[in-house]
C-alpha cells in the first residue's frame, strides 16, 4: 500500500518506506489525542508512550490506555516514572529551594522524563522518529525538542505546531477534527489544558488566558476554603543530606512520600497559586497551579537549611538555585552547567540532617519546629537574650564593621 503524500512543511514529511514507526509522548488529553489520527493519516504507525509521573490514579491510567486503544495506535506502553522524577528532579529542586521567578515550582519538569521514556521506546522499535503534542506558542516545545536533540540524532514531528500555521483557534480545530472522526472529547478538556503529575497540577485556557478570575471549574486537587478541615494538620519530615526520607516516622521511597504529602496538604488548600511568568519564547504565560506536596517539602527543607548552613552558604546558595531553575525551565536540562550547579547543591546538603514539624490550618504551611545535631547554636549566646562577649567587644565590632559607611558620612556631612 503506498504511503500517502503529506502536506508540505518540515513537520509533515511522510516516513520513508519500511520505516514508518513513530513514538508519540501521550497523555490522553486533547492535544495528544489529536496527534494520533493526524499522524496516522500521514502514513505513520503511531506507538504511544504514557510516562506515569504520578499525577493520575488507577482509573485515569486505565482511561488513558483505553483512549490509546480507541484511537487505534500500533502499540501503547505505560511506564512508572515516579522514582525517576524524584531522583532526577525533586531532589535537586528541593536542594535549590527556589521557584521560577520566585514563585512557580517547575511543575513541567516531568517533560524531560517523558522524553527519556519516549526515546527508550524508540530505541526498542528501532526508529528515530519522535512526536509530541506541544504547541508553537508554549515552553514545552522547547523542553521536548532540546531534550531530544541533546540525546541523539532524532526526527521530531510536532502536529500542533503544523496546524497552527493555518488555524488560529487550535483547540476548537482539534476538537472538531476528532469529533468528525468519531472520537469524543471530555468536557473538561474542552475548557482547559490540564497537566497533572507527581509534582502538581497546572491549568490554562479559557478565562485564565483572558486574564480573568479563574472559574469554579479551574480547580484540581486543592480543596476550596469552605471544605478545609476544622482541625489543623501537623506532619513531621525527616531529612538525610537534604533528602526527605520519612514522613511521621515512616520511611518510604521519595515518590511515595511526595504523593502522601500531596494528599495531606491538598485537603487544606496548600500550594495553590495563580502565576504569570515570562516564557522561554518571550510571551507572558498565565496558569493556575497546585503543588501541595512540593510546597510542604520546600517549607520544611528551607527551615532546616536556615538552621544548619553557614551565613555565607545561605547568602550564596540562592544565586546558584536561581540559575539552576532557569536552566530547567528553559529547556537546558542536559546542559553541562546544570550538572556543575548540582554538584554544588549536593555538596551544600552534607549537614542538612534532621526533622521538621510542619503545620497548616489551611492555605499556607509553616515549619513550626526544627531539630538537628547540626544547628549552628553558640553555646554561650542566644540572639537578643544573652551573650558570652562583653559590651566593649560589641561596640568595637560595630565600629569596625561600619567603618566605611561611617567615614563616608563624616567626610560628606555638611
Amino acid at each position: 500500500m503506498p504511503i500517502p503524500v503529506a502536506p508540505s512543511g518540515p513537520g509533515s514529511r511522510v516516513p520513508s518506506p519500511g520505516n514508518n514507526d513513530i513514538v508519540l509522548a501521550f497523555s490522553g488529553g486533547l492535544d495528544t489525542s489529536f496527534c494520533v489520527p493526524w499522524l496516522q493519516e500521514r502514513g505513520w504507525a503511531v506507538h504511544t508512550v504514557f510516562a506515569d509521573t504520578g499525577g493520575v490514579d488507577a482509573e485515569e491510567r486505565a482511561t488513558i490506555e483505553a483512549r490509546a486503544a480507541e484511537l487505534g495506535v500500533a502499540s501503547h506502553v505505560t511506564l512508572d516514572g515516579g522514582p525517576a522524577i524524584w531522583d532526577g528532579f525533586v531532589k535537586p529542586f528541593v536542594w535549590a529551594g527556589e521557584g521560577y521567578q520566585g514563585q512557580y515550582p517547575l511543575l513541567v519538569s516531568d517533560r524531560y522524563l517523558i522524553v527519556d521514556a519516549a526515546l527508550a521506546r524508540a530505541h526498542d522499535l528501532g526508529t528515530n522518529a519522535i512526536a509530541h503534542g506541544c504547541t508553537g506558542m508554549g515552553n514545552d516545545q522547547v523542553r521536548f525538542d532540546l531534550a531530544v536533540k541533546a540525546s541523539g540524532d532524532y526526527r521530531i514531528v510536532a502536529p500542533i505546531r503544523e496546524i497552527q500555521k493555518e488555524h488560529t483557534q487550535t483547540r476548537a480545530y482539534e476538537q472538531a477534527y476528532l469529533e468528525e472522526r468519531g472520537f469524543g472529547v471530555r468536557a473538561k478538556q474542552k475548557a482547559y489544558t490540564i497537566n497533572e503529575n507527581l509534582l502538581g497540577l497546572t491549568m490554562s485556557g479559557g478565562e485564565i488566558d483572558r486574564w480573568e478570575a479563574p472559574g469554579e471549574g479551574a480547580r484540581g486537587w486543592c480543596a476550596p476554603r469552605n471544605e478545609w478541615p476544622a482541625e489543623p494538620l501537623r506532619a513531621t519530615l525527616r531529612f538525610v543530606r537534604g533528602e526527605a526520607v520519612a514522613l511521621d516516622g515512616e520511611e518510604m521511597p521519595g515518590h511515595e512520600l511526595l504523593a502522601k504529602l500531596n494528599a495531606l496538604f491538598a485537603r487544606y488548600g496548600v500550594g495553590r497559586g495563580l502565576y504569570t511568568g515570562d516564557t522561554t519564547i518571550g510571551l507572558k504565560g498565565r496558569i493556575v497551579y497546585e503543588a501541595p506536596g512540593l510546597t510542604a517539602l520546600l517549607a520544611a527543607h528551607r527551615a532546616l537549611e536556615e538552621a544548619v548552613l553557614s551565613k555565607q552558604q545561605n547568602r550564596f546558595k540562592p544565586d546558584v538555585a536561581r540559575k539552576w531553575v532557569e536552566l530547567v525551565y528553559e529547556g537546558f536540562f542536559h546542559d553541562p552547567l546544570k550538572t556543575d550547579l548540582e554538584a554544588f547543591l549536593a555538596s551544600s546538603q552534607a549537614m542538612v540532617n534532621g526533622e521538621v514539624v510542619l503545620e497548616t490550618g489551611g492555605g499556607r504551611v509553616d515549619a513550626v519546629a526544627v531539630s538537628s545535631p547540626h544547628i549552628l547554636n553558640a553555646s554561650g549566646a542566644t540572639y537578643a537574650q544573652s551573650a558570652d562577649w562583653g559590651v566593649e567587644e560589641a561596640e568595637g565590632f560595630i565600629k569596625l564593621f561600619g567603618m566605611s559607611s561611617t567615614l563616608w558620612a563624616e567626610v560628606n556631612r555638611k
